[in-house]
């Protein structure tokens, strides 16, 4: 939630720790001890709860690094940066040479487990305090456990989960120390079983509108579910629940896409579901997880800009040639997801530095914006929302669903043709394909669509398609990513590496 979270972590600090493996929040153990609490005292009233609930959408903000490499390693983008050596993680990321001695996989791992814990923490407690609304609190808590656990079998396939079936039953259980050595992975539908039980449980008891902005609504919870659903070919399913949010819900396509990603363009019509962020509190390359604000935006930021409207930044994730180009003639989108930066500085005056891999473009949705007011680095400190699921995706996913799993080409089309009809102003560039060429251009509408918001790269995994979009990408080994060394050594032979690592 967009509020100021330094208070609350006197309440949460403490679940921060992904199984028995303590992340760069244990700063905060060393430093606040005086301050750790139990469930003997806590949760006993309505403000504990909402609490501990802002406690696990606190780690939402971690998500940065998922959305930034979600792209690095799709063929959307290179790297780029300062050097060849320059965040070395996402570089090998990039080449498709990871292994599992990789810090930057090690932290989505870490994050996404902290998030879990912090949720589990909600939901072991659940029941001992009743007051009004605490339903609602509970199916917001279930969806961010589906959501992390999403990420999770997305990068790593196979997870652990305690208590699984338990955990099946709307349950909760933390990882405690020696957990690694006796809790099992599960198998990838496994996860997306319980995944599907959490999401379908927030359908049932949220509604279309939220307490405050930020905060999870039915349609966000809709929307990842047929996500869930899509990811496993499960078309018909998918079809359903997205085609009712299409029907019911609030949403529409904002009527000007280039504002969708300024700051007077969060939280609007089109935004299914945003993770907030703030300009209200620093964060050092210690602990960039701890910032407030959206650390992957001054990650992307132009090398040494001098000029109007952005402030610099690191020169990660430069969009290639091939994907400008992918655009036609026309196309509003273009030039609002990707900035050409010789043709803005012969334009306006501004001075650049080329970076490593230096393309002539940048991920201009996520560009630092002059006028922020960021505390402490401001390449850490943005505070630009990420779009994570917007309402075009769902239209989008609704007609990929409709037309693979054979429904209905026509209301696919119909779909997918709202989005091209925004995109060029008119609808002189509708499609009227059917079968497996509709399929194509849905495929490549979500590319275009979605430029530089960090869905490509499972996008091609999951439709099968990335060895032949992605150099050096090997099916069967990077449809997945490697299990952070660390665990596999840990568990003492309890987990797996996955194939081929």
């Amino acid at each position: 939630m967009k509020i100021n979270n330094k208070h609350i972590l006197i309440a949460i600090f403490g679940l921060s720790v992904s199984l028995s493996f303590l992340s760069c929040e244990d700063e905060y153990l060393d430093q606040e001890q005086n301050y750790l609490i139990d469930s003997e005292n806590y949760f006993n009233s309505e403000d504990d709860y909402y609490l501990a609930l802002v406690g696990a959408y606190d780690l939402l903000q971690a998500t940065y690094v998922n959305n930034l490499l979600g792209e690095i390693a799709s063929d959307n983008t290179f790297c780029g940066g300062e050097s060849a050596t320059d965040v070395i993680g996402f570089q090998q990321i990039d080449d498709m040479t990871h292994t599992p001695v990789n810090s930057n996989l090690r932290d989505v791992w870490n994050w996404m487990f902290a998030g879990i814990k912090r949720v589990n923490y909600f939901l072991e407690f659940q029941d001992k305090t009743n007051f009004p609304g605490r339903e609602s609190m509970v199916a917001e808590v279930r969806f961010l456990r589906a959501y992390f656990h999403f990420e999770l079998v997305k990068w790593f396939g196979g997870i652990p989960i305690k208590e699984y079936e338990n955990a099946l039953l709307g349950q909760g259980k933390r990882f405690s120390p020696g957990d690694e050595t006796l809790v099992p992975r599960y198998s990838v539908d496994e996860v997306y079983a319980l995944i599907e039980t959490d999401l379908i449980h927030a359908v049932n008891n949220l509604e279309y509108s939220a307490p405050q902005i930020g905060r999870v609504t039915k349609g966000a919870a809709q929307a990842l579910l047929g996500k869930a659903y899509l990811y496993q070919d499960k078309f018909n399913e998918a079809a359903n629940v997205l085609e009712n949010l299409i029907n019911n819900g609030p949403y529409q396509l904002s009527a000007n896409y280039a504002e969708i990603f300024e700051n007077q363009g969060e939280n609007g019509v089109g935004s299914v579901f945003e993770v907030q962020y703030t300009d209200g509190e620093g964060a050092g390359f210690g602990c960039l997880q701890c910032s407030e604000g959206n650390v992957a935006v001054g990650f992307m930021g132009i090398r040494n800009h001098t000029g109007p409207v952005y402030d610099s930044g690191y020169s990660f994730n430069v969009p290639v040639q091939e994907a400008y180009e992918a655009y036609s003639p026309g196309d509003l989108r273009r030039d609002v997801a990707i900035l050409d930066i010789v043709a803005w500085a012969s334009s306006t005056g501004a001075g650049y530095v080329e970076g490593y891999e230096h393309t002539g473009y940048y991920n201009r949705k996520y560009l630092p914006r002059k006028g922020d007011q960021n505390i402490g680095d401001q390449n850490l400190t943005n505070p630009n929302n990420y779009r994570s699921i917007r309402y075009a995706d769902v239209l989008l996913m609704a007609a990929e669903a409709l037309n693979r799993g054979g429904i209905d080409d026509i209301r696919a089309q119909e779909y997918l043709n709202l989005v091209r009809e925004r995109a060029f102003g008119n609808s002189n560039n509708n499609i009227t394909l059917s079968g497996s060429s509709l399929t194509d251009a849905i495929y490549e509408e979500r590319r275009l669509e979605l430029m530089g918001e960090g869905h490509r790269f499972f996008d091609l995994v999951r439709t099968g398609r990335a060895s032949d979009a992605i150099d050096g990408f090997i099916s069967g080994k990077h449809d997945v990513f490697p299990i952070p060394f660390e665990e596999i050594q840990f568990s003492a032979g309890n987990w797996n590496q996955n194939p081929n690592y």
